[in-house]
């Protein structure tokens, strides 16, 4: 992975986050400009190079600022010790939320490579955690994966958010409910994850 010279803190390193999400978001990485995000953020092409060093770090780095935001969100979660499964299902809720209010981020996961991702490692390790306290517990199915289990909620959201005006358009009874059909999608697929590993 490349490693920016910023740490991110700098405040025309964050506006060139900023400018290049849309960007990246709606052009893909192929398609986005460098040229046009500098214009955006009101800098010159080469403080984004001296910045990220290339268009594929200027890339990494908003996604990492991106997970480190979902990892805040999840590390904020309050829920009383004890209630692994409540505890799982609150991460799942907060998590979709999170992502729901940001379909620019949304957008740059469905395009990111195994690297370009690599930043999301610890907001996914977390949900791996809480399964794996579950299992512990003895609440959580021992024959389950806790890997295996956040990669597939992640999917159940991402894969939603993604393609959410597709199922409206393909499943017209969930069409008819379109204003809660986002809510109704997020109690189904907690309910899904959470009754899947439920321990008997």
């Amino acid at each position: 992975m490349i490693r920016v010279k910023s740490k991110l803190t700098n405040d025309r390193a964050l506006r060139i986050i900023a400018a290049a999400k849309p960007e990246f978001a709606q052009r893909g990485f192929a398609g986005a400009r460098v040229a046009v995000i500098a214009r955006a953020a009101g800098v010159n092409k080469q403080l984004i190079f001296y910045y990220f060093r290339s268009k594929r770090g200027l890339f990494q780095a908003i996604l990492a600022r991106g997970a480190q935001e979902i990892g805040a969100a999840l590390t904020g979660i309050v829920v009383p010790p004890g209630r692994p499964l409540e505890r799982i299902a609150t991460a799942l809720e907060v998590l979709f939320d999170y992502l729901g209010r940001s379909p620019d981020l949304v957008a740059l996961l469905a395009q990111a490579g195994r690297h370009d991702a690599a930043p999301f490692a610890p907001a996914v390790t977390r949900l791996v955690v809480l399964c794996a306290e579950g299992q512990g517990l003895g609440h959580v199915r021992d024959d389950v994966d806790p890997h295996l289990v956040a990669a597939q909620a992640l999917i159940l959201m991402v894969g939603y958010l993604r393609l959410e005006s597709l199922v409206t358009a393909s499943a017209p009874p969930l069409g008819a409910d379109e204003p809660g059909l986002r809510a109704r999608w997020k109690e189904a697929a907690v309910r899904l994850v959470v009754n899947g590993i439920a321990a008997s």
